[in-house]
């Protein structure tokens, strides 16, 4: 038995934030989602040099044994590379990045982790968290100091004790993982069970098969739950080819801010200059006095070993953001310029109503805009589209979200139909129906191979001697018996031609 994997990734920027700082990369042997932070550019570079350092693992396949010290070495190498950036150039000081990683050999990974991205383990119907949150309100649930239904609430959540940040010698967590087939694996940011339940979570892995479906279902499930972060998910399928006959996912791919920078480079950015007050720097905490380090990461599912490694440091990083202080002034008004100042308020209270509108309504249209989705057409496939199918002063209000590799000279007219008169709607109804495109699609492809295997077996015609009334001896062409063609379904359109 051969396993491999079968998997799709998407990165979202969310509702709220202005940029992804999330980072992500897919291949055949290696699955890693970063969480940057720190605002700015400074988290998209933490994220972007992180996904860069462990993606060249995916270049070959390694056995077991090389797994976790390949992962290690790479982190190191990470580190390495964020010291730089940070040593360049000080406007970036504050960065810094979470990584959840899983690499492959087999139906063996090793699983990297640091901060609170998480990766979860769908089996027989169960769902299991593998890795542990590196936070602070997760430290205070394994002392019993608050119950895990207080976290999402509770003041400091967002604070993590481990992180990569070029500045800390933070070690994540290292453990080895034995797959079966049938095996799901998520690996996401934070973004998304901020937003979705574990038990709805479990229900999008359950009933979407195809993991380019059940990444569009879950980020679906973020937006409609507020996303108030990027969110990026890998779902990954373990599977045994000769077993199932579906082939695994071979491409290599990076989302996120790790795919828009340029030959995924990773040199810092300068942030725009700030005033003193330090207006959107964003501050990192220090561990309180009274909270031991974070715990390492636990058993919490079949077949993983405990970690080989993990050190919580004394400090972490947090991904709040410091208040600037108050700037107060004196005036110093004579009486001439009195009347003047006071017709000024009630100018500025209109400009800023005005403008308040103004913004109010663009932000609500953008957002609206951002939560609608339909199916359409694009290069020749049936691709999803978000926005609305529509033009304003000749500028599309929608572009192209994810192409789902459906040709659309290959499905059924109803369904190319269905597309036409498709409006815009949910993330999750332009997913069902891409599936039931996708459904029609294989059902016609199979139709055409049975086809095509019947024309291939279908016998010759052999020569026969046929002994006749007059007791004539003759020689006849004659076609053996072969079963019936098998039938294509009406809607389906033209049989492509042999050999094609």
């Amino acid at each position: 038995m051969t396993l491999a994997l079968r998997y799709a990734v998407r990165s979202d920027v969310g509702l709220l934030r202005e940029g992804n700082e999330d980072s992500a990369y897919a291949g055949p042997h290696l699955l890693a989602v970063a969480d940057g932070m720190g605002g700015y550019e400074a988290g998209e570079v933490a994220s972007a040099a992180v996904i860069s350092s462990v993606a060249p693992l995916d270049r070959r396949a390694m056995p077991e044994s090389e797994l976790i010290d390949a992962l290690a070495a790479a982190v190191t190498t990470a580190k390495q590379t964020l010291r730089r950036i940070v040593d360049s150039d000080p406007a970036v000081g504050s960065m810094g990045t979470t990584l959840t990683a899983m690499l492959w050999a087999g139906g063996s990974a090793a699983i990297c982790h640091i901060g609170d991205s998480r990766a979860y383990l769908v089996r027989d119907g169960d769902l299991y968290q593998i890795t542990h949150d590196h936070t602070f309100v997760q430290a205070l649930i394994d002392q019993g100091r608050i119950r895990p239904e207080e976290a999402s609430t509770h003041p400091q959540r967002s604070l993590l004790l481990r992180a990569l940040d070029g500045r800390t010698d933070a070690d994540p967590d290292l453990s080895m993982l034995t797959a079966q087939a049938g095996d799901r694996y998520l690996l996401c940011s934070d973004g998304l069970p901020v937003a979705v339940s574990d038990d709805q979570i479990l229900q999008a892995l359950v009933a979407t098969p195809e993991p380019s479906d059940a990444v569009l279902a879950l980020i679906d499930l973020a937006i409609r739950g507020g996303a108030p972060d990027n969110v990026t998910c890998i779902v990954a399928d373990v599977i045994d080819p000769e077993v199932t006959g579906v082939p695994p996912t071979k491409a290599s791919m990076f989302v996120g801010a790790a795919a828009s920078s340029e030959n995924h480079d990773t040199k810092p950015f300068t942030r725009p200059a700030m005033d003193s007050g330090g207006a959107g720097i964003t501050a990192l905490g220090t561990i309180p006095a009274t909270v031991p380090a974070a715990a390492r990461a636990r058993d919490t599912m079949p077949g993983q070993a405990r970690p080989q490694q993990g050190q919580a440091p004394a400090a972490a990083s947090g991904r709040h953001a410091a208040v600037p202080a108050d700037v107060t002034g004196d005036d110093d008004d004579d009486d001439e310029v009195l009347p003047r100042r006071r017709r000024w308020p009630v100018m500025t209270s209109i400009l800023a109503l005005f403008v308040l509108l103004i913004g109010g309504g663009l932000f609500f249209g953008h957002q609206y805009l951002n939560s609608q989705y339909y199916v359409g057409t694009s290069g020749g496939q049936v691709a999803i589209f978000r926005g609305l199918d529509q033009q304003l002063f000749g500028i599309s209000l929608s572009s192209v979200y994810h192409k789902t590799g459906l040709p659309v000279a290959g499905i059924p007219s109803q369904d190319v139909q269905a597309i036409r008169q498709d409006s815009a709607g949910s993330l999750a109804q332009a997913s069902t129906l891409v599936t039931n495109i996708r459904k029609s699609y294989q059902a016609c492809q199979a139709a055409y191979a049975a086809v095509r295997r019947w024309e291939a077996g279908k016998p010759k015609p052999v020569r026969v001697r046929i002994k006749e009334a007059n007791g004539k001896i003759v020689v006849k062409l004659v076609t053996p018996k072969y079963r019936p063609k098998p039938t294509v379904p009406a809607d389906c359109p033209a049989q492509p031609a042999s050999g094609t």
